[in-house]
């Protein structure tokens, strides 16, 4: 075995994690693709066969590549930020498999918060507050002291408890998701009133906009007259696990991600052209070439070890002034 293959089975052995991190860190698959992919070019130029906490150089690495993309993102956006939503991951709610895969994701409301925030404060939160990596060695990545980096992960966290609701079980919501199908196919104006959160907000990724759709609709009783949208989709629609909470998809591959918390629904995502099947995670793939990433799979929870090396210069991102469904309170302190 020579040192690439071998250098390419410890990569494959933490990528799962790697495209966990980056998943958190983005919102998007593809762009958590590329991350890992620049993850692990960098890792073959800085020759880092011997580094022994190899996950925990890969999880600085990604972490800076993501850091870039944020910043690179936030730089050339023109559209409002209310209509690129996160990507989801969908799966159809009878596939244990898959099911098992998407209960570990991270919930679409705190993707939606993880996107208000400022990227050095998206990274400390996901590093820390998702991933258990030391401040310590969370400050280079950011280019600040220990102490700045914990102060942006608590920033971070303050915003997550006020716009992430904690879901409730997926017994609660599968009633829920039941009741609002069942309102929306009759066309139920006040059995809609009594599903949805008085507070309710939808919102509708670009994808999905038509003529004369509003981005995003607040408040129960306008998002209830949303009956069109709600009886277009109900005919042919179905559960689904949206990023681990019960949803709906329809036979045309539009998406309803939905948010329920204290039985009701709080948060609805609009989404065209999902496919459960596209989403699924496939086997990891053996490595046939010393320039390409092995296969992907959707992502996981990982585990961040101790003793994390410092990598090369040359991956070092510029410094600049972080699942669950729910904010984890209780795993961080300010």
């Amino acid at each position: 075995m020579d040192d690439t293959t071998s250098l390419a089975e410890r990569f494959e052995a933490n990528r799962a994690h790697l495209r966990a991190v980056a998943y958190r860190m983005l919102g998007s698959l593809s762009e958590a693709d590329d991350a890992v992919q620049e993850t692990w070019l960098r890792l073959q130029r800085a020759g880092a066969a011997d580094v022994a906490n190899l996950g925990g150089w890969l999880t600085t690495v990604v972490g800076r590549v993501c850091l870039d993309a944020l910043r690179s993102r936030a730089s050339r956006r023109e559209d409002p930020l209310d209509t690129h939503l996160p990507e989801p991951l969908v799966a159809a709610v009878d596939d244990p498999e898959h099911e098992a895969v998407v209960a570990d994701s991270i919930g679409l409301a705190l993707l939606v918060v993880l996107d208000t925030l400022a990227p050095a404060e998206r990274l400390a939160f996901v590093l820390h507050d998702l991933f258990g990596v030391p401040f310590d060695e969370v400050a280079p990545i950011v280019g600040r002291t220990p102490a700045a980096a914990r102060q942006l992960a608590s920033r971070a966290r303050r915003r997550v408890r006020g716009g992430a609701p904690v879901p409730d079980g997926l017994a609660r919501q599968r009633e829920v998701v039941a009741a609002f199908l069942a309102a929306a196919r009759g066309g139920d104006f006040d059995a809609l009133l009594t599903v949805l959160d008085p507070d309710v907000v939808l919102r509708v990724d670009v994808s999905a906009l038509r003529p004369g759709m509003a981005a995003v609709v607040r408040g129960a009783a306008e998002v209830a007259r949303q009956a069109l949208l709600f009886a277009r989709l109900s005919g042919s629609a179905r559960p689904a696990l949206v990023n681990g909470g019960l949803g709906l998809v329809s036979d045309s591959g539009t998406v309803l991600g939905m948010t329920i918390a204290g039985g009701r629904v709080v948060a609805i995502h609009v989404y065209a052209d999902q496919s459960p099947t596209d989403q699924a995670p496939e086997a990891p793939a053996n490595p046939s070439s010393a320039d390409r990433v092995p296969g992907d799979r959707a992502p996981q929870p990982g585990l961040h070890g101790p003793g994390t090396a410092d990598p090369t210069p040359s991956d070092q991102a510029p410094s600049d002034p972080t699942s669950a469904d729910q904010a984890p309170a209780g795993r961080a302190r300010d």
